[in-house]
């Protein structure tokens, strides 16, 4: 098993260079470069020209690729053009509080898909499958943003239960400032990670049920509690174990739109600004970024998988 880890390790390193590369000659294609949110009309062409040699825009597209790829990998992401802040100071600022709102809502969201779609999959097209199944599908057509303006709008501006902005109230550090404030978003993630997870483990269970050793367990006069908790869900819970590692970009870039819509300072609200600013070193960042966690995610999966799967680690 660890040749097979360090191969795919050894595979994903010219993947990730691959992603630098497309980010970086993505954003150059773009109608705009980085020099237009910082000039206007009125500037002379001398010093819109100045500007663009001062930041290293007049050298060419591999020299300008070379110079951004050195520097994240000596560990200096850049300068934000439109705030002049370090990226580097202020992702290490704003991930820690997205983890700390995505990482409980993903949890939970998990927990509650594995429950709900082993009954929903043991009672195929019963009254219990078609309610649990038809909330999924109603939690997968329903936008995240929509839900948190209910939220906001219900429990923050009629009822004034909750706090509607933010991850504390100004001069106020508690945990329990911080509570309130993390309730709203953590439900509105948590409703719109469980649809997905859910479909996910109900058409596994499915599977599972219609699987000949199902089948003979009857036969010998199994109930069907041994059949679920012996057999099923032992089966069911391999490929599912191994969905947590795809979850590893989510902690990062997974609640951009509700981050922004309740200004949870995070990276989503970081994110938008810099779209919304034409900020390019902030944007390729954040897509290198949430790339990377992509293929390492894959790899967690793959390892996760041989480590939990013996027949996967045999073959490996």
């Amino acid at each position: 098993m660890a040749k097979y880890i360090t191969k795919r390790i050894l595979t994903a390193i010219p993947l990730i260079l691959v992603i630098t590369i497309i980010c970086f000659f993505l954003i150059n294609l773009a109608p705009y470069d980085a020099i237009d949110s910082m000039t206007t009309p009125k500037m002379s062409p001398e010093l819109v020209q100045m500007i663009r040699e001062k930041y290293g825009y007049d050298k060419p597209a591999y020299e300008q690729y070379v110079r951004w790829l050195g520097g994240i990998l000596s560990g200096n992401f850049g300068y934000s053009i439109v705030t002049k802040t370090d990226i580097f100071s202020e992702l290490a600022t704003r991930i820690p509080n997205t983890i700390k709102l995505v990482l409980p809502a993903y949890l939970t969201a998990y927990i509650l898909a594995i429950v709900l779609g082993l009954l929903s999959g043991s009672h195929k097209n019963k009254r219990l499958d078609k309610i649990i199944d038809g909330i999924a599908s109603l939690g997968i057509a329903m936008p995240t943003f929509w839900i948190a303006m209910l939220f906001i709008y219900f429990l923050g501006y009629k009822l004034r239960v909750l706090p509607i902005l933010g991850m504390h109230t100004v001069g106020v550090n508690t945990m329990a400032d911080f509570f309130k404030h993390f309730i709203m978003p953590f439900i509105v993630l948590t409703i719109a990670f469980i649809p997905d997870n859910l479909r996910y483990v109900r058409s596994s269970t499915i599977t599972q049920y219609s699987e000949d050793y199902v089948m003979v367990q009857r036969a010998f006069g199994a109930s069907k509690a041994e059949i679920m908790f012996k057999h099923v869900c032992k089966n069911v819970l391999l490929p599912v174990i191994t969905k947590l590692g795809m979850a590893l970009p989510t902690l990062v870039t997974g609640a951009v739109i509700t981050e922004t819509v309740f200004s949870w300072p995070g990276i989503g609200p970081y994110f938008i600004k810099a779209v919304q600013g034409m900020d390019y070193p902030i944007i390729m960042i954040i897509l290198v970024l949430s790339s990377t966690l992509v293929i390492l995610g894959n790899l967690i999966s793959d390892i996760l998988y041989c480590v939990t799967d013996p027949r996967i680690r045999k073959m490996r």
